[in-house]
């Protein structure tokens, strides 16, 4: 897969790429619905004797527009997207710089720079899909707005459990700790990635050694709690327990941030600096401050034989 990073405005024109189908959307999360976008793109393409493209936008139009511009954090920051789009089997992903000063261009505006002058024979988008200033244009617009250079392919909403899949609902999901349902709205389970760094040592005093994670911020993190997980180090995956929160047995006080620990099962080494992908598998309970070490670690024996109980059934 081709990745091409485009700032506005841009210089390119048709004859630097092959005729494309050209998938529209941001696609946060790359869930069911968004994949029914691009496998309809795919399979446009190959009717066609194209390739395909999918076009997405970073950063989300609400961390330049927003009244209250905040740091936003993604289920699919751009180089996990990148990375599920590859296997997806897409040939050009292009990724769009998203600058008020793009935000202001006028949907044939848009289409003229973005689509047209992209060499796109064929467009494919969600029904809802909007373009150009304040998002004017829609699906609905796009045959007048395409100028005759291309035709277009409107995807229907996809639906799981007669409710709407789409990122909003996949952030709820995450936010409540429910990755049996991540998995079913995706087909995947929720992943991060993240460097291990030095934390405050507690849990090797206790017997229970963990890999404190530096995650990247643009990440949005899952409920606090403790979860079934699994790890990746240097290439292999590992079974884990997972506390992500505040840990109130130890801080009276409420930290600015929660921590990430990873107690890895059947595994020992020194693993500081290495970068791992954590893959979060099921939520055990949540987040709770003990009257003792005693009662934590007793607690904390009971999590690691739920942990165990759950992938021995998942290997069955």
């Amino acid at each position: 897969m081709e990745v091409i990073k485009i700032e506005h405005p841009h210089d390119f024109t048709a004859d630097a790429f092959p005729p494309l189908v050209l998938a529209l959307g941001f696609f946060d999360g790359v869930h069911f619905g968004h994949q029914k976008v691009i496998e309809s793109a795919k399979q446009e393409a190959e009717a066609k004797g194209l390739k395909t493209g999918v076009m997405t936008f970073d950063p989300h139009p609400s961390a330049v527009l927003g009244r209250d511009v905040q740091h936003v954090h993604y289920i699919t920051p751009i180089q996990d997207k990148a990375a599920i789009m590859e296997q997806l089997g897409v040939d050009y992903l292009f990724i769009v710089q998203f600058t008020k000063a793009f935000a202001e261009l006028l949907p044939q505006q848009f289409v003229d720079r973005y689509i047209i002058a992209l060499n796109v024979k064929h467009v494919v988008a969600g029904f809802d899909y909007s373009y150009g200033r304040l998002g004017k244009g829609t699906m609905e617009t796009m045959p007048f707005h395409s100028r005759s250079k291309f035709t277009h392919t409107v995807v229907e909403e996809h639906s799981l459990a007669d409710e709407k899949i789409s990122s909003t609902r996949l952030r709820t999901v995450l936010k409540e700790g429910r990755m049996d349902e991540f998995k079913a709205l995706t087909g995947r389970f929720y992943t991060t990635c993240g460097e291990v760094i030095h934390g405050e040592k507690r849990g090797s005093k206790l017997g229970f050694p963990t890999a404190n994670l530096g995650l990247d911020q643009n990440y949005l993190l899952p409920a606090t709690g403790v979860y079934a997980v699994k790890i990746r180090i240097k290439g292999i995956w590992y079974l884990g327990v997972c506390n992500v929160g505040y840990k109130p047995t130890f801080h009276e006080v409420q930290p600015d941030q929660p921590s990430v620990e990873v107690h890895v099962l059947d595994f020992s080494g020194d693993i500081y600096g290495e970068m791992v992908e954590l893959e979060w598998h099921k939520y055990l309970r949540n987040e709770q401050k003990f009257n003792g070490l005693q009662e934590l670690v007793s607690q904390i024996h009971t999590d690691k034989r739920r942990a165990e109980d759950y992938f021995r059934e998942i290997a069955d």
